[in-house]
């Protein structure tokens, strides 16, 4: 008796521990599964409703209109938030082993995708002067033939040069001998500071290109990228050892009965 007595002592701080870490688990887990339902409604409103949400979109800002191909995004997005997010309420609330190491095979896959890609960057950065190089002849090009005569290409360099304060991707040069600049003799407002219509005479040489705008962009964001990153790593080592916990957990409690 005294045995029996002393044996569910020691096991109350244990089984204290397993629901409270259910507790955590589901809640956790719930907000994630209420996240992937948000987003996966507002990708599906999108795609069905794309009339009216670009023209709410056009009132606030006519370049906005160009996010709306998100929305494939959020649906994708939102649906593998929902069923992470089920695996886990799921398998927490009715103490499904099956739904738990579902819920930590997909994790840990996850996981070691993003490990694989932090090694292949600083195992490849060497190859990062080649792909700038692509993306420079690319940008060059577009400029040169698709500005002012493809509406998206020249809404999507009117935006990037305003909101970075640069013009052209090496600077203004990239528009001399373009196909807009034979048409209309003239270059984007952003590369005059003072002379509109912004002709040759009136280019301010200060403006930079903007690729040196966007390098610094990139760099002055890289530390806020690497402790996102650092800070998903984490939550994701702790669902995937709250989700083995209680596996084991519920697997010894069936093996004792």
């Amino acid at each position: 008796m005294f045995v029996t007595s002393l044996s569910i002592t020691e096991n109350k701080p244990k089984m204290s521990c397993f629901k409270f870490l259910k507790i955590v688990m589901f809640a956790v887990n719930g907000i994630i599964f209420l996240a992937g339902g948000g987003i996966l409604g507002v990708g599906i409103w999108v795609k069905v409703d794309a009339g009216s949400f670009i023209d709410i979109l056009a009132k606030a800002s006519p370049q906005l209109k160009q996010i709306v191909n998100v929305g494939y995004l959020c649906i994708a997005l939102g649906a593998f938030l929902l069923v992470i997010g089920f695996l886990g309420c799921y398998g927490a609330a009715k103490e499904n082993k099956c739904m738990l190491m579902i819920f930590f095979i997909i994790i840990l896959l996850i996981f070691i995708a993003q490990v694989a890609g932090a090694v292949v960057v600083l195992a490849f950065s060497g190859l990062a002067e080649v792909f700038i190089g692509y993306i420079r002849v690319w940008a060059v090009n577009s400029i040169k033939t698709d500005y002012g005569r493809i509406s998206d290409i020249t809404t999507i360099w009117d935006t990037v040069m305003k909101e970075f304060k640069c013009c052209g991707f090496n600077s203004y040069e990239d528009f001399t001998n373009s196909s807009s600049y034979y048409v209309t003799s003239k270059y984007p407002d952003d590369c005059c500071r003072s002379a509109y219509p912004c002709t040759l005479s009136g280019i301010d040489a200060d403006v930079p290109g903007c690729y040196s705008r966007l390098l610094n962009f990139l760099k002055s964001h890289t530390k806020i990228l690497g402790i996102v990153a650092l800070a998903i790593c984490v939550l994701e080592i702790g669902a995937m050892a709250a989700s083995m916990i209680m596996y084991c957990q519920i697997k010894k409690q069936e093996q004792t009965v």
